[in-house]
């Protein structure tokens, strides 16, 4: 669904149709990882008090790293709840990237100390098998405070979750590029193969495997 057109000037917009109705539990979900060729997916469910407005709360990617490790205690201390879903490697593979996701997505909402009551999802797809009134908004971590702070926390998250595997599988760099396919990553992937934190289904992998078969 298309965002409104008066919903960047108003970043409460979508939340307050749904506190209009009397559902004051309005959760942002956003999560982070679909494209890295390594490491989990990290989806965040994120409900904000009211009285939070910070205008540097928006999509992660437009943020400095320095800036969204600064404004994770901010947004912290202005949920009313927030939780985390992860799927790793061996769920991705199994169940491909974008079940991955929603799998990521229903976890955190399930473990929120306080239960939503409505779900605003960035991008094109309502969460399936939530059953709760739900709205699915293109561009959404830059048009609802919800959503974008859902964005900087699950991109935190993955960030530290991957410089932990950087020492946990050196020579990689996952500390630098996260997962990403970059030439580094790529280069030690041909000369290191892959580990257990590889997703093994996406493309590069795949190509490796069968360059090894066809050795």
């Amino acid at each position: 669904m298309s965002p409104n057109p008066t919903s960047r000037d108003d970043r409460w917009f979508y939340e307050r149709s749904y506190w209009n109705r009397g559902l004051r539990y309005v959760a942002g979900v956003d999560e982070v990882g679909r494209g890295p060729l390594a490491g989990p997916v990290v989806a965040v469910a994120a409900i904000l008090d009211p009285s939070f407005d910070d205008p540097g709360v928006t999509d992660s990617k437009a943020v400095t790293p320095a800036r969204r490790l600064a404004m994770v205690p901010l947004i912290s201390d202005a949920a009313v709840a927030w939780g985390v879903g992860v799927v790793g490697p061996e769920e991705i593979d199994r169940y491909n990237i974008l079940n991955a996701t929603f799998m990521a997505m229903r976890r955190a909402l399930a473990c929120m100390p306080v239960p939503a009551q409505a779900v605003l999802v960035d991008g094109r797809h309502h969460i399936p098998q939530v059953d709760l009134p739900q709205r699915a908004i293109v561009g959404g971590d830059r048009d609802s405070l919800s959503i974008g702070a859902a964005s900087i926390l699950a991109k935190e998250v993955r960030d530290r979750i991957m410089e932990e595997y950087d020492l946990q599988h050196p020579g990689y760099g996952f500390a630098r590029h996260k997962g990403y396919g970059t030439p580094e990553h790529t280069e030690a992937l041909a000369r290191l193969g892959p580990t257990p934190i590889h997703r093994k289904s996406f493309a590069p992998l795949r190509l490796w495997q069968q360059n090894r078969l066809d050795l």
